[in-house]
């Protein structure tokens, strides 16, 4: 009985952090008294969750001053705020600065088309 169970529950949960794995996130770079930083959270934060896109790619927030070492950029992010694409902890592209909700929406629906999601191994 107990070997039965782990044939039946290994599989399990390798598929669900297989998919975990594969999920991507917006990581948006930012840093302490950024102007556009705030617009940003002022205009589009409270939304953002709400969306498609937050759905598809949830928001992750770093400090330009202590990146995560589980994110392989293609280069150093310089300027906040940066929001970077990212899948299996790789950069996919960025958006760099923010020049209002309308720019930023458009720009970021471009990014995910140029990058589709990857389908689940579960569907």
């Amino acid at each position: 009985m107990r070997t039965a169970l782990t044939f039946l529950i290994v599989p399990v949960l390798a598929v669900l952090l297989t998919a975990q794995a594969r999920a991507d996130q917006l990581v948006m770079v930012e840093q302490d008294g950024c102007h556009w930083c705030a617009q940003w959270d002022k205009e589009i934060s409270h939304i953002y969750p709400k969306t498609d896109e937050g759905a598809r790619a949830p928001l992750r927030r770093v400090n330009l001053r202590g990146l995560p070492d589980d994110i392989t950029f293609t280069s150093r992010p310089v300027f906040t705020p940066t929001f970077v694409l990212i899948r299996d902890g790789q950069e996919l592209g960025r958006i760099e600065g923010y020049a209002g909700d309308e720019f930023f929406w458009f720009l970021l629906g471009r990014l995910l088309d140029a990058h589709p999601a990857q389908q689940s191994v579960t569907q």
